[in-house]
């Protein structure tokens, strides 16, 4: 990894400051403040940006398909679960409110009834980012709710959505040092530059979760994450009956330890391009790391989640097409043009997974999303 480092001059200092004082830092702690440090984190900032004049393309790029799609699963899960009123829809890692204008539009043109019961909710802890949210949102304002956390929710009853937001929650690195030895990749300061060092383990839940790990060669190096399994605890105590749907890009565990990727999947990324290394524009790029599906829906299972399906991009909106053919027949040139951009192999099809999960639903029906699911093994 080049020993270069460049980016926000004040988050590097602050960077700085704390490795001094404190010793290396992990590199989840680092991921903390290159991304969430209130003034000059990349996404706490607001600085991110999606689309072709942003640093990358998700779904919600492509137009209001994506939203609209999802708008019609959602309907359906609110019929199967006998139309409660309030229903929340409870969105964590908006962006700039993209995905929730989206889905209110769509139920509100299309399913009136829907949209009368639906509440959403977003999970949003910084000001700029609430900011553009509401902006985008002012149109069905009286909709949207705002929440620090998802602690200072009340309990509630509908589902749980995120759109690559897993992908994007500190992770620790860590590192083989010979078959069932494993040190962790912290952040050290030298001169002008970070590099990373090798560390003993010394966090208990790291250590707990690497002893699970398959043995592998030395220098072999992946991701482990201890903030997605503290996530789902927290929305297990706060859904009370209903769905968490994740989408995101991942590998399940078999696939993700593979002795093969023994350079992880950890990328740093500004402006469509891959950077060198996580140093390179501090503050101005985004970090992320390929989900490890098994272990989420293994935390996601004690706490009280059941599995409900685990499909690819390509075969999830594809089942929610052929439950509602009138979504394609009726969608204008543009929106046919995202379809394929969603739907390509090539594009996102293949590139984003879905996984459902309900909680406290005493028989969970088959969702449209999965009728055409591939066999998985997670």
């Amino acid at each position: 990894m080049p020993d270069v480092t460049s980016g926000n001059a004040t988050l590097i200092e602050r960077i700085r400051g704390e490795i001094l004082g404190h010793g290396p830092i992990s590199f989840a702690r680092f991921m903390e403040h290159a991304l969430y440090d209130v003034e000059n984190g990349y996404y706490a900032s607001g600085r991110a940006r999606l689309g072709r004049d942003g640093d990358y393309l998700t779904n919600v790029s492509v137009g209001s398909a994506f939203g609209q799609l999802i708008a019609l699963q959602l309907f359906e899960i609110w019929g199967a679960m006998g139309r409660p009123t309030p229903f929340a829809i409870v969105e964590q890692g908006a962006h700039g409110g993209e995905l929730a204008f989206d889905i209110l539009e769509a139920t509100r043109e299309k399913e009136p009834s829907f949209f009368s019961a639906l509440q959403y909710e977003i999970i949003e802890p910084f000001a700029p980012l609430r900011h553009r949210q509401a902006a985008h949102l002012a149109k069905c304002c009286e909709k949207v709710r705002w929440h620090n956390v998802i602690d200072a929710m009340n309990a509630f009853t509908g589902v749980h959505l995120s759109n690559e937001l897993f992908d994007a929650l500190p992770f620790h690195l860590i590192r083989s040092d010979g078959p069932g030895k494993w040190s962790e990749r912290c952040v050290a300061a030298d001169r002008d530059s970070f590099q990373l060092v090798r560390q003993p383990i010394v966090d208990p839940d790291l250590a707990a979760r690497v002893a699970l790990l398959p043995p592998r060669s030395a220098g072999y190096e992946t991701e482990v994450s201890l903030t997605a399994p503290r996530l789902f605890r927290q929305i297990g105590r706060k859904l009370r009956a209903g769905y968490l749907i994740a989408i995101d890009y991942g590998f399940s565990a078999e696939q993700f330890y593979a002795e093969e990727r023994a350079a992880g999947t950890m990328q740093s990324r500004a402006a469509h391009r891959l950077l060198d290394s996580p140093f390179v524009s501090i503050g101005e790029s985004d970090i992320t790391a390929h989900v490890e599906w098994t272990s989420l829906v293994g935390e996601a299972e004690t706490s009280g989640f059941s599995m409900v399906g685990f499909t690819d991009q390509h075969h999830f909106l594809t089942g929610v097409l052929a439950a509602a053919p009138e979504w394609a027949a009726n969608a204008s040139a543009k929106g046919r043009r995202a379809l394929q951009t969603l739907l390509h192999p090539e594009m996102f099809g293949r590139s984003f997974q879905v996984l459902a999960l309900s909680k406290g639903i005493a028989s969970s029906p088959p969702l449209a999303g999965f009728t055409f699911a591939r066999e998985v093994f997670l």
